[in-house]
């Protein structure tokens, strides 16, 4: 069965007035995470032993091996995507207690986080996606991942939240403006509520 675009769980213009416009969700949902799909379908038609597979097991199955790093890339984007678009959210910004309580006792206050977590994302060079996330030891950790890898591929942990930082999620609205944008994300548009099921689903 083909690996298929999920539909954006918002209206394309519901983020508009909290910096993220209705140009910028057509473009990266309609054309950029449209383009990931197709192009891991056509993958996974052609490689056999990749059909039937679910799209952990490829990302799995495919990381490290050079001759599959289209495959890797293109799976990984769309496992990516899938996160982010749940990461978004019109009202976003406002950290339930609990979800609060465990940032406090893992990382010493809401705002060190937000800072680790703007210097993982302002940081990577390139593309790629900052991360925060529940570890193997239960502790919530910032991480940060370079192109289309993440947690999952490197075995970092149980993703709450993932942003990404790839120039096409934020030029028209930020130009090369990175760090406002990931400020404008943290405050405006994170869906710690999605963080903090997945923390409670963990």
């Amino acid at each position: 069965m083909a690996f298929e675009l999920p539909s954006l769980p918002f209206a394309y213009n519901a983020l508009a007035n909290r910096g993220m416009c209705q140009e910028t969700l057509e473009l990266h949902h309609d054309k950029h995470h449209q383009a990931y799909v197709t192009a891991l379908n056509g993958f996974v038609e052609s490689k056999p032993e990749l059909q039937g597979k679910s799209l952990e097991e490829i990302i799995l199955m495919v990381k490290g091996k050079p001759d599959l790093a289209p495959v890797f890339n293109n799976a990984g984007q769309h496992w990516n995507h899938i996160l982010f678009w749940q990461n978004l959210a019109p009202k976003g910004g406002v950290i339930p207690d609990s979800l609060g309580k465990k940032i406090i006792e893992d990382l010493g206050s809401i705002e060190k986080f937000k800072a680790d977590f703007k210097a993982a994302a302002a940081s990577q060079f390139g593309s790629g996606w900052a991360w925060l996330v529940l570890g193997s030891d239960g502790k919530l950790k910032v991480t940060k991942t370079a192109n289309g890898s993440n947690p999952l591929a490197e075995g970092q942990g149980k993703v709450l939240l993932g942003l990404d930082v790839w120039e096409h999620s934020y030029y028209l609205d930020f130009r090369n403006r990175r760090p406002d944008y990931i400020v404008n994300y943290l405050d405006q548009l994170a869906n710690y509520e999605f963080a903090e099921a997945q923390l409670q689903s963990a």
